[in-house]
């Protein structure tokens, strides 16, 4: 930083003044009528992560920080259905209807094909007590 008196002359110049936060979090909006547990993941205003405790009555509307870290957790929010192994390097998906994450890309809905959203990669294989541990991919879906 420049200052009076400095023995060589420089120049101050200010970036990243656009910058709000390291986007490891994003506040979302939770619809009326929805109770979102802390620790959990969801899929709110297009982000997918892990959330705080919030709950909202009918016709009520809150907000919810979401971690959005590109980083590895660990969750038992898994498709039981399949009976999947979710082994080491398997692509996952989120499933929305069901509010979990599967190895399927896509889900049957009513006799139609419904794209899952890719989640990330699993780092950890299901254990005995059906956790396993991924990374969650970046935000940006196509």
């Amino acid at each position: 930083m420049a200052y009076k008196g400095q023995p060589v002359p420089s120049s101050v110049h200010n970036i990243g003044y656009g910058k709000i936060s390291d986007g490891k979090s994003v506040r979302v909006t939770v619809p009326g009528g929805t109770t979102i547990e802390a620790g959990k993941f969801y899929l709110l205003d297009g982000f997918l992560g892990c959330a705080q405790s919030v709950q909202t009555g009918p016709g009520q509307i809150a907000e919810v920080i979401l971690n959005i870290e590109q980083a590895e957790y660990d969750t038992n929010q898994i498709d039981t259905d399949q009976n999947q192994n979710f082994t080491k390097g398997t692509l996952i998906y989120w499933d929305d209807a069901n509010k979990w994450f599967t190895g399927n890309a896509q889900r049957n809905a009513g006799g139609n094909a419904v794209p899952n959203r890719l989640a990330g990669r699993v780092t950890q294989a299901k254990d005995s007590k059906g956790v396993i541990c991924f990374i969650l991919g970046p935000q940006v879906v196509v």
